[in-house]
């Protein structure tokens, strides 16, 4: 004789709670509200990372990490002192300067091997700049 098959529920199942539709849409827009917050909108940058060095005198050496959502034909650069978006054309052919890199009253030089660029302040204070 086969054994009965049993037809009743478990006592100790769990269920899904039912949630309503409601809710669900809350979750969903939730969730896309935190996702688009974490995208930079296009042609904009932030810096990430800045690390300062102080422990030559008379010299300090930073290092600067920046994120960048540039549109096509823009590579991240400099502008101003600050990362930005710049035409491509310019990096491709190591014309810093282009980029207006520096501040507005300081001057902008290229590096002899084009690696880089300098500001000289008024006060004749230079901050060199080399690409990596």
């Amino acid at each position: 004789m086969a054994p009965a098959l049993r037809l009743t529920k478990r006592k100790d199942a769990s269920h899904w709670p039912r949630m309503s539709s409601t809710f669900w849409a809350v979750i969903l827009l939730t969730s896309l509200l935190i996702i688009y917050c974490g995208q930079l909108a296009a042609g904009t940058c932030e810096i990430v990372m800045l690390d300062r060095d102080s422990s030559q005198p008379r010299r300090t050496i930073a290092r600067q990490t920046a994120r960048c959502a540039c549109k096509k034909g823009q590579i991240a650069g400099t502008t101003r002192a600050m990362p930005a978006c710049v035409d491509a054309s310019i990096v491709r052919m190591k014309q810093w300067c282009e980029m207006v890199p520096c501040l507005e009253d300081e001057g902008c030089d290229l590096l002899i091997n084009k690696s880089g660029w300098t500001c000289t302040q008024p006060g004749g204070r230079v901050k060199t700049t080399t690409a990596l």
